[in-house]
């Protein structure tokens, strides 16, 4: 059965809140969050389960993806080990997801998120800007068979893209 699982960056955040665990998104970063949302509304369907790092800026960028794509909150899991990490721990986490579940999304922090993005994808993505979002599928697997290039990516988007016609 094939799996389909979106990586998103968490949108910006304040560099002025000590410690960086509680850094908020700044207003422009929940602007950027619920465009990209709205943006990628026809894309980002069927979302069972969100995983999210443990910290205010992941937490507050799931929230947005949730209210503008309309998505029950209790389906968000927070993953203290998503915050801080490698990509190693990412993929922990998407091994763990129950077989279920056929979209996920994770929400987490660069580098890692990059990395990962990459690792999964074999695609030259870059460092992911803030909010960026990268999909992808899994053909045939389950989720603890999700590992190096099996991932294939049909969307790359971040709030950069986003003509805004004023």
């Amino acid at each position: 059965m094939k799996k389909t699982l979106f990586l998103v960056r968490h949108a910006q955040a304040s560099s002025s809140v000590s410690p960086d665990i509680f850094r908020p998104l700044t207003p422009s970063g929940m602007i950027d969050a619920a465009r990209m949302s709205r943006h990628l509304a026809d894309k980002l369907t069927g979302i069972e389960l969100i995983l999210t790092s443990n910290s205010e800026r992941t937490r507050m960028t799931t929230q947005v993806f949730c209210e503008q794509l309309k998505l029950d909150e209790g389906m968000i899991q927070e993953e203290a080990s998503l915050y801080e990490s490698t990509p190693k721990y990412y993929l922990d986490a998407i091994n763990a997801i129950p077989e279920n579940i056929t979209v996920a999304m994770l929400v987490g922090h660069n580098p890692s998120i990059s990395y990962f993005a990459e690792y999964l994808t074999h695609e030259d993505i870059g460092s992911m800007p803030t909010c960026a979002v990268v999909g992808m599928t899994f053909e045939n697997l389950t989720w603890a068979e999700v590992s190096k290039r099996t991932g294939h990516m049909f969307i790359y988007d971040s709030p950069d893209s986003i003509i805004s016609i004023t």
